[in-house]
């Protein structure tokens, strides 16, 4: 069977390698532009470009899969199936059309349910006890097309957004593997979803990190997990930017407090008052700053109990 593979997220990487070494054919592969990052901005490209170098095989990125002229490149090629992880770029109809069997992508959530571009960070912010991957072929809906297959797991109290990635990317390449042999032996069902069910998760805004203290701890808590890495969680501290990277819950005393109060500060973190519970800061990183343990930003800074964290929008 002859393969298109697109995808530019590192998400991709071990579906890529997986088919390789099934040792199926990949014609080509498609992934975004080189782009301009970092403070430096030096031109990189994707983390699917750079395997594909290793690999050997043919690149194509094209501005917009969708343009004529990649239209008419993907034709002459010839495939069998488009492959789509993390692309970054919705397909046209007449783009789907073009494999001879069809378009399938993996989607790291158990469809109907995440449907978008960040389905691991908002199924933490959503406070989900488990999530999965599933195998659809693409319509021209975003991730509305039949399933072929799911998978499940767990999300732990241990997970972070880059552990449940990393866990995800390897159940779905095994389980992008079974679906390529069932297309190739003719032994697979197009399940539809059902719409009623169907939730999303939008790209993440930097304004998506704020934390309102007057939500109840255990919603904070979820939105660190889920804003990991970027946007980050964040909060104010004396009109500066503070990022709390990590913290823990802890019952609340009987005594009242404001929102965002701090109440204790000591080696064991910072608690933070909310609508329900306290909120111990455990790892966090103010403005220009780099990150810190509690204990370390107690030591180089007087907190005072009462002080408030207040959330600014960005």
């Amino acid at each position: 069977m002859k393969i298109v593979f697109f995808g530019s997220d590192k998400f991709g990487i071990p579906s890529l390698e997986a088919l390789v070494s099934a040792g199926y054919s990949i014609l080509c592969i498609v992934t975004q532009p080189d782009r301009y990052k970092g403070r430096g901005l030096r031109m990189e490209g994707t983390p699917i470009k750079k395997i594909a170098s290793r690999l050997g095989i043919k690149l194509f990125q094209p501005e917009d899969v969708n343009s004529r002229e990649s239209v008419d490149y993907l034709k002459k090629v010839n495939a069998d199936l488009f492959i789509i992880i993390a692309y970054g770029q919705i397909f046209s109809q007449e783009a789907l059309d073009i494999p001879k069997i069809m378009p399938i992508n993996l989607h790291a959530s158990l469809l109907p349910a995440y449907r978008g571009a960040a389905p691991i960070n908002w199924a933490f912010i959503k406070g989900e006890e488990k999530t999965g991957v599933t195998i659809a072929k693409v319509t021209a809906k975003l991730d509305s097309g039949p399933i072929i297959l799911q998978e499940e797991t767990a999300i732990s109290k241990e997970d972070s957004v880059v552990s449940l990635e990393d866990r995800l990317a390897q159940i779905g390449a095994k389980l992008l593997l079974e679906a390529v042999v069932a297309i190739g032996n003719k032994n697979y069902q197009l399940l539809p979803q059902d719409e009623k069910k169907a939730t999303f998760a939008p790209k993440l805004k930097k304004s998506d990190g704020a934390i309102n203290w007057n939500t109840p701890a255990q919603d904070i808590y979820n939105l660190i997990r889920g804003c990991a890495g970027w946007p980050g969680a964040f909060t104010h501290y004396k009109n500066r930017l503070l990022k709390v990277h990590k913290a823990k819950i802890f019952p609340a005393s009987k005594s009242p407090a404001c929102a965002g109060e701090i109440i204790k500060a000591d080696k064991e973190g910072i608690s933070v008052a909310t609508a329900t519970d306290n909120l111990v800061i455990t790892e966090l990183q103010l403005e220009a700053g780099k990150i810190m343990s509690a204990a370390q930003f107690i030591s180089g800074h007087r907190l005072n109990i009462g002080e408030r964290l207040v959330t600014k929008t960005l």
